[in-house]
């Protein structure tokens, strides 16, 4: 079983992934007044794309996509999804924190290899985004891990079983709240669409793909929100016992951040990096402080 969960784990990853990015979409659509399209449509996209043919700027070009996506890949085994997790024992979370700052290097390195403006601004922005959520972020990270005692994912929705939610509990609610405050900056969207602005660059990082590179990037995009996503559920809302009512926690999640997209008009990046190290940095911190103080 543990082999097949292997192969099982990336593979509902992805159908969760693009199934979102196809809702997002069609929820979007609706709020327009428009039919949309419908909800498998990233999926005939992607399966478009890599009939077409495409060009290369480089190695990196090739090698960098491949390491963003492969670092993904690697982290959703580390994602305990409905009580099972492939990688538990090989590393604790300090090594999914690791992958995860993979997955902007690589497509650094594919984009700068392309050489073309729009991409290298687009770049600028993912980092700088990146560092934006990556301090409120590590503080979280930080008060779970001394609230629980242990580094390991697993245990630490194993612990939220025995009790309460790591959000339903004080002083982690503080972390919770922080979470909710930058989620739509990791998954990228409004009020954090600032990377893949076509209207000012042209798409930034995904400007020179296409074809499968486009594919690739569109998955990529598609795990980014998984992970985000199931990140919160097993750390902060106790994640599950099986994988549907994972997923069912994983939609009430995915609406939320759906609900700021649709609300909120896009922010300047400047703007951006000034809300995340205010509001969600601070009660982060407050969070922090309390747990290393209180504890359990």
């Amino acid at each position: 079983m543990r082999i097949l969960w292997f192969v099982l784990s990336p593979l509902m990853a992805l159908a969760v992934g693009l199934f979102f990015l196809g809702l997002s979409r069609r929820f979007m659509a609706r709020i327009q007044w428009r039919v949309g399209p419908p909800l498998y449509q990233p999926l005939i996209d992607i399966l478009r794309q890599f009939t077409q043919k495409s060009v290369s700027h480089g190695p990196l070009f090739d090698l960098g996509v491949v390491l963003s996506l492969a670092s993904s890949f690697i982290v959703v085994l580390f994602m305990p999804l409905g009580g099972t997790a492939p990688l538990s024992s090989s590393g604790g979370f300090l090594v999914v924190l690791y992958l995860m700052l993979l997955g902007p290097l690589g497509i650094a390195l594919s984009g700068g290899e392309a050489a073309n403006p729009n991409v290298s601004i687009g770049i600028s922005r993912k980092l700088i985004l990146a560092l934006g959520y990556e301090v409120p972020f590590l503080m979280i990270v930080l008060a779970l891990m001394t609230y629980y005692g242990t580094i390991s994912i697993g245990e630490i929705v194993a612990a939220q079983r025995e009790s309460a939610s790591a959000i339903a509990s004080f002083p982690l609610v503080f972390s919770g709240i922080a979470y909710l405050l930058i989620l739509p900056a990791m998954l990228g969207v409004r009020p954090f669409e600032v990377v893949g602005a076509a209207q000012e660059i042209s798409s930034g990082p995904a400007a020179e793909y296409g074809g499968p590179y486009l594919a690739l990037a569109t998955i990529q995009h598609g795990l980014t929100m998984f992970i985000g996503i199931s990140l919160f559920v097993n750390l902060l809302w106790g994640g599950a016992s099986n994988p549907v009512v994972f997923f069912l926690k994983m939609l009430v999640v995915f609406a939320f951040g759906f609900w700021v997209n649709a609300a909120f008009p896009r922010l300047r990046v400047e703007q951006a990096v000034r809300y995340l190290w205010r509001w969600p940095t601070l009660i982060a911190f407050v969070g922090l402080i309390l747990v290393a103080t209180i504890g359990r």
